[in-house]
């Protein structure tokens, strides 16, 4: 049996054997991928580890050195 999902475009029914899954058309695979390119799609998570957050304060702060002094 063939699990279906629907497309993330037009969200029409897609079986996992259609030759496009998980689009149903090129057409679908083409907007999809011009989604990701303009960056309408962004893949973003919070920084959760206390050391990534201590570099890139460190960084940040190298980068701006006289940020906040200014007015």
């Amino acid at each position: 049996m063939s699990k279906a999902l629907f497309c993330p475009i037009c969200r029409k029914v897609v079986l996992a054997t259609d030759e496009y899954f998980p689009f149903c058309s090129d057409r679908c695979r083409i907007l999809d991928l011009g989604k990701w390119a303009s960056g309408d799609y962004k893949i973003s998570s919070p920084i959760q580890d206390p050391d990534d957050l201590e570099e890139l304060a460190r960084a940040n702060a190298h980068r701006h050195p006289n940020s906040g002094d200014e007015e």
